[in-house]
């Protein structure tokens, strides 16, 4: 497990650089979640590390296998400067934690909901899920492990996130792509839909 975490956290700093800051969250039952900070210019971005120690196991599975299965890290970019978003590492350690509380596989396409907004005076409460392979690139290891996703997530607005729960994630983000919405904009406003 430590292992799959020292590989993480090098392919997070060979794709983003050294991060600036870091803070770990424990639940009640699970494994630390760490959340690093990596500063680019004007945009931030955070990457949980954690997440992937242990493969994601479906729910209805009678036994988690403890090798195999989906493994994944998520990665949040916004613009810096225009709100309070650091303090998003609570909510992110609670995303990343919720394969182990609620034994949910995270997969693109997905909407994550935290009930509560993002940060301090977000419009968003929720992200949707997106592919994985821009930012960062998998991370292949040994067989028979599954490679580590690196997630990327959307800040969605409550009336976006209905909106895709009745359209889907490919309409959402085509309806983003239409109006050239500024997805890492901290403060944007929801998309009409």
């Amino acid at each position: 497990m430590a292992d799959v975490l020292a590989l993480v956290e090098a392919r997070l700093r060979m794709a983003l650089g050294e991060p600036d800051a870091r803070a770990s969250v424990t639940f009640l039952g699970t494994d630390r979640i760490e959340v690093l900070r990596f500063t680019d210019g004007d945009v931030v971005r955070y990457a949980t590390l954690g997440m992937s120690a242990t493969p994601m196991t479906d729910p209805t599975a009678a036994l988690a296998d403890p090798v195999r299965g989906p493994r994944a890290e998520l990665v949040l970019s916004v613009r810096a400067g225009r709100a309070d978003t650091d303090k998003v590492l609570r909510a992110l350690a609670v995303l990343a934690a919720s394969p182990q509380v609620e034994g949910v596989v995270v997969a693109p396409g997905a909407s994550l909901d935290t009930g509560e907004p993002l940060w301090p005076g977000a419009p968003f409460t929720s992200v949707l899920v997106a592919e994985p392979g821009g930012l960062v690139e998998d991370l292949e290891l040994d067989e028979p492990m599954d490679p580590v996703h690196f997630l990327p997530l959307l800040p969605m607005t409550p009336n976006e996130a209905a909106w895709k729960r009745v359209h889907g994630a490919a309409a959402l983000e085509e309806k983003w792509l239409e109006r050239g919405t500024d997805l890492r904009d901290p403060v944007r406003r929801g998309v009409e839909v």
